[in-house]
């Protein structure tokens, strides 16, 4: 759908329209004699993808998601659809950081699923997402994972533009991640954070930090080994320690590994280093970033 533009500074969203942007973007893979291709290709403004590349050879397909209205405001709301047929193997990651922007009421939302058949391997691996003071989001995302497969997805994201000294003080900001398989749940997680100091400053909140980050990894059993070699990766918190707090976790067919501290970049170096580990460990073949992802 088409939507009429009201300029504004990006600081500081004016009166929002109500033809808001509905984009969805419904992406399939096949692997096609060794080779792994985007087979389906439906997109509808803001988002869209650009040309798959092939950095690793042409098993792993690379894709970059572009959301070309350069941020989301109240009553946005963004759908994707990501289709691995068996044993697809693809790397998704996005153009650039996601920006939710102050809200005048109405809440923007971004919905994603993600089907994954037997053998199939997604790292679904965005960049961070900026939530601005007074933004209103909800990000949903669920993944049906057929025996064999495997997803690595994180998320990293920062509350209030910290440089300039901005914190989340008003708004509301909702994640919700299911991963199921053959209707059996693996990992469900549930976080809610309502703008204010209160939230902001607490211990069993934010303690202060601006940046929270998950990553996690589904879809076959980690060894204690694997965890403790996780635990030992250089960190910021091993580096500075009181900057932030990291914690691994074995799961039942998984890890868990969460950060809160005050750097986006520090979260994904450290989740980078963890994703080389597992890629070794599973797949044995180390990482590739992203030619997108610009220090």
């Amino acid at each position: 759908m088409q939507k009429t533009v009201t300029a504004h500074s990006p600081d500081k969203p004016t009166n929002q329209v109500q033809n808001n942007w509905h984009g969805r973007l419904n992406l399939v893979y096949a692997n096609r004699d060794g080779a792994t291709q985007i087979i389906h290709n439906q997109m509808q403004a803001p988002l869209k993808v650009q040309r798959p590349f092939y950095p690793e050879g042409k098993e792993v397909c690379h894709s970059v998601v572009l959301h070309t209205a350069g941020g989301v405001v109240g009553g946005d709301r963004l759908s994707s659809h990501f289709h691995l047929q068996p044993n697809a193997k693809a790397l998704i990651t996005s153009a650039a950081a996601s920006k939710i922007y102050r809200s005048s009421g109405l809440e923007s939302q971004q919905n994603i699923d993600i089907k994954l058949e037997a053998g199939a391997n997604l790292e679904w691996l965005p960049q961070e997402t900026i939530v601005f003071d007074g933004a209103i989001y909800r990000q949903n995302l669920r993944v049906e994972l057929a025996p064999t497969a495997r997803i690595l997805l994180w998320e990293i994201t920062r509350f209030g533009r910290s440089a300039r000294g901005e914190k989340f003080l008003s708004g509301e900001w909702r994640s919700h991640t299911e991963i199921w398989q053959q209707n059996i749940p693996l990992w469900i997680d549930r976080q809610w954070l309502q703008g204010g100091h209160k939230m902001l400053e607490s211990p069993h909140g934010l303690a202060g930090k601006p940046v929270v980050a998950t990553l996690a990894w589904i879809g076959e059993p980690v060894t204690a080994d694997i965890v403790e070699k996780v635990r030992a990766l250089p960190s910021e918190a091993t580096i500075y320690p009181g900057n932030c707090t990291i914690g691994v976790t074995r799961i039942p067919n998984g890890l868990l590994c969460r950060y809160r501290g005050t750097s986006t970049t520090a979260a994904r170096d450290w989740f980078v280093s963890i994703w080389h580990l597992l890629r070794l460990s599973f797949s044995e073949r180390p990482c590739c970033l992203p030619r997108v992802w610009v220090k």
